[in-house]
């Protein structure tokens, strides 16, 4: 039986490679910024890309999708900044983008899905004392759904990246899906990268040959029958950061850095949280990607910043999955992504709840 669905807050395409790869059949995806709608077209051809502004979208727009399906889904996740632990400033009601989730819910009134996944960073649940939460599970309740939250780490479900994400699922008929880990060990870093070609800092060729070796279970699937890869680039970091980037040791940070090379920034900038300057460690899971270029996160043996195909793959994409536009609009598609193969246990379980696509 086919599950049609359609995404919200597409962004470049994480969730609904995970549907797909499930079975479910995304017919439309909703998205605001065109270079994350470019990458999510490239890539995932098949549906439909609505560019604008989730609050434009009628009903009309959505009645002209072509769902013609026994079960259908709406999915997505709106933006989350506003609930990230690291915007203490707009962690509040005054923030206009921590309301859009009203518009997840606008839609979903319209569509009257069977089936409905909301996706954010775990901040949500105690932003404002939980009244975001709460207010989203009270009104999918009230439109008829079976609702459960749940707090899944990445690293669970096969992604090299301890990466904590909440899911809000909702049922019409009731059914409560079982979504269970899918993997009983972790995958690291050495294990997810150490196949990828080494790179110098501001690389800037987009495709490349693998390396002869250091191939792992977890690469192989990412290569699939690929000969080269695209995005290995790299932001190129001034001299003076590369030299910061030289004294910090795996699973180290920001603190291992000398005063003299740190300047006034160790007093302004650097109370912020331990992931600043952070470089990954081979033998563990990657910190989360997030914003990592501003995060300065550094290759485990390289004294560079990450290429966008290396965060990539610590997300779980494919290496046939192609970023589109200027490296920083790549850095930010990647770094906001939900990772495809969580995604893709969660559609799993609803796919099996729903009886098999």
């Amino acid at each position: 039986m086919e599950i049609v669905g359609i995404d919200l807050f597409s962004g470049a395409g994480g969730l609904s490679l995970g549907a797909q790869e499930a079975g479910i059949r995304v017919a439309l995806a909703i998205e605001a910024d065109r270079h994350a709608a470019l990458t999510y077209a490239h890539n995932l051809g098949s549906t439909e890309v609505l560019l604008g502004d989730i609050r434009m979208v009628t009903k009309s727009q959505l009645s002209k999708v072509a769902l013609g399906a026994a079960i259908t889904i709406v999915f997505g996740g709106a933006p989350c900044q506003g609930f990230s632990y690291s915007n203490q400033r707009t962690r509040n009601v005054l923030n206009e983008g921590n309301w859009l989730y009203l518009e997840f819910l606008r839609i979903v009134s319209i569509c009257r899905p069977d089936w409905v996944v909301f996706e954010n960073v775990k901040g949500i649940k105690d932003t404002e004392k939980g009244v975001f939460l709460a207010d989203l599970l009270n009104r999918l309740s009230g439109l008829g759904y079976e609702v459960s939250a749940r707090l899944l780490n990445a690293a669970d479900f096969g992604v090299p990246q301890c990466r904590e994400r909440l899911f809000v699922i909702g049922s019409a008929a009731g059914l409560i899906p079982e979504l269970a880990p899918t993997s009983h060990r972790v995958v690291t870093v050495g294990e997810a990268i150490r196949d990828l070609p080494s790179l110098a800092n501001g690389a800037s060729t987009n495709w490349r040959r693998y390396k002869s070796s250091g191939q792992s279970e977890y690469s192989r699937l990412m290569r699939g029958d690929q000969r080269t890869s695209s995005n290995h680039l790299v932001t190129r970091n001034a001299d003076h950061i590369v030299r910061r980037y030289r004294h910090i040791p795996q699973g180290g940070n920001w603190k291992y850095i000398p005063d003299n090379l740190m300047g006034s920034y160790r007093q302004t900038n650097l109370d912020l949280h331990t992931g600043l300057y952070r470089r990954l460690h081979v033998d563990r899971t990657s910190v989360p990607i997030g914003n990592y270029r501003k995060n300065m996160l550094i290759h485990p043996v390289q004294e560079r910043g990450l290429s966008v195909r290396e965060a990539a793959r610590l997300q779980s994409f494919p290496d046939w999955y192609e970023f589109k536009g200027s490296i920083g609009f790549q850095q930010q598609q990647v770094g906001n992504a939900v990772p495809p193969l969580l995604a893709n246990a969660v559609f799993a379980a609803i796919v099996a709840a729903s009886g098999g696509a």
